[in-house]
């Protein structure tokens, strides 16, 4: 059975016979049956029946319900009601606005409002270099999506990215202490979206792309940061290649090799494949492979369309073409950022000494990173549930901080290889093991470092 998660944590509110023993046989039905309790409370004590509220995680929602049948079947147990964590915490939504000053009389309010605030409209309107010190632009980001890509669900409308939106903006605040806001476009339109975000720039200091498909979503990044003086970051593109560059660095001194020396095979031509490929490059990568549904991307192959084309022509020196495992026969490294299942773990024999394997797709990786653990001398993936997560709250909170500290009017490839050098810094020699080679999210001198790194500073100068 697959591990269980707190995204399928759920709690059930039991009446009970008025028997205490009755607890104990509700958490072994739920250990056999695959879940972990988590907290169990008796909310009523009463002579005649208990009210008990249990707390336990699941691997999905087929398994949740199947713990709450099996609960249910136990005899003197009533299910009367079930919740899910992950649902109540979204009630209402996940952020809010709060004043930063006081309101209180007459005073505060001619000084933050009228007339007073009209004296800084007008201090702004004379030099307009000071609508970043004077307003929330210093330290704001749009957060914008038309909900096309969203997570990998897919194209599931703005509506329905806006928690996911909310989410980001809450990590924002959360690592970086930067005001982000969700901007949900009811359009799909590239002219469209970039007319959108052209005008509402003026209140942000910055831009974050998100869950926007791949190929419309390189244009409209293109044509934005053409367009305007703020910078724009395409956080599925450029926060996942930070980060896994960032790990891949560690990785590889795991191993004791260099980027320049080891062939890697990326899975997946789309928006995070593109990007990492093109830092990875960057960095001083020599041999890289692109695979995707047409096969190995091969400059020879006059059938790819534009997009690949030109990934293509960047990549594959020595002109691989065939399937997933011909491109991964000798290679030192795969990095997957395409679908579930793609990677058959035998494959990883084929590969030279100490392959390191990145599955990334979530939730569902390209192979399954415990039977990838034991071909492979080291693993990460996208799921918090194995070590080596590559996270992308790694990158962004602090790349964000770092632009908006420095007023930065756009975003360099240069910054970029900061930040992952940056990230992969964080974790020293003493710490650095096949299961630990980039750091935790939690870990506070993460943003610092990367905020230092984008401004080209020292951290905490």
């Amino acid at each position: 059975m697959a591990a269980t998660t707190s995204s399928y944590s759920i709690t059930m509110r039991l009446h009970t016979a008025p028997d205490h023993g009755v607890v104990g046989t509700v958490a072994t039905t739920i250990a056999e049956h695959g879940g972990i309790v988590t907290a169990i409370d008796v909310a009523e004590s009463r002579h005649d029946r208990l009210v008990v509220d249990v707390t336990c995680s699941a691997s999905d929602s087929t398994h949740s319900e199947e713990l709450v049948a099996a609960v249910g079947e136990l005899d003197g147990v009533v299910v009367y009601k079930v919740s899910d964590r992950t649902f109540l915490l979204h009630i209402g939504g996940k952020i809010e606005v709060n004043s930063k000053v006081p309101l209180r009389t007459r005073d505060d309010l001619s000084m933050a409002y009228t007339p007073g605030v009209g004296r800084v409209s007008m201090a702004i309107y004379n030099n307009p270099a000071d609508v970043s010190r004077l307003t929330v632009k210093g330290n704001s980001v749009a957060v914008v999506t038309d909900g096309s890509a969203v997570l990998g669900l897919g194209n599931i409308g703005p509506g329905a990215a806006l928690p996911v939106m909310e989410g980001k903006a809450a990590l924002f605040k959360r690592f970086a202490n930067i005001d982000a806001w969700p901007i949900c476009l009811a359009t799909q339109d590239t002219d469209e979206i970039v007319k959108a975000v052209e005008m509402i720039a003026p209140g942000f200091g910055g831009i974050n792309l998100e869950d926007i498909a791949a190929p419309r979503c390189f244009e409209i990044e293109a044509r934005l940061r053409e367009s305007l003086d703020i910078p724009v970051f395409h956080d599925d593109q450029h926060g996942t290649a930070i980060v896994v560059l960032a790990a891949l660095t560690n990785a590889l001194r795991v191993v004791r090799k260099q980027l320049p020396d080891v062939r890697i095979v990326v899975a997946g031509a789309g928006a995070a494949g593109s990007a990492i490929v093109s830092l990875l490059l960057a960095g001083g990568a020599g041999d890289v492979v692109v695979w995707d549904r047409e096969g190995a991307l091969s400059r020879d192959d006059d059938s790819l369309p534009p997009a690949k084309a030109e990934l293509a022509s960047r990549t594959n020196p020595r002109k691989v073409r065939g399937d997933l495992h011909t491109a991964l026969t000798g290679a030192d490294v795969f990095v997957g950022v395409s679908g579930p299942g793609v990677l058959q773990p035998e494959w990883i024999d084929d590969m030279a000494a100490d392959p390191v394997i990145f599955a990334l797709a979530n939730p569902d990786p390209e192979v399954d990173p415990t039977e990838a653990g034991k071909r492979a001398a080291v693993v990460a993936s996208g799921r918090s549930d194995y070590p080596n997560q590559i996270n992308n709250v790694l990158a962004f909170p602090g790349v964000f901080r770092g632009l908006l500290d420095a007023r930065a009017s756009e975003i360099t490839m240069e910054m970029l290889l900061r930040a992952a050098t940056a990230i992969a810094a964080v974790v020293s020699d003493e710490e650095l093991n096949p299961s630990f080679i980039i750091p935790s999210v939690f870990n506070p001198e993460v943003p610092k470092a990367v905020a230092a790194a984008i401004r080209g500073t020292e951290a905490g100068s």
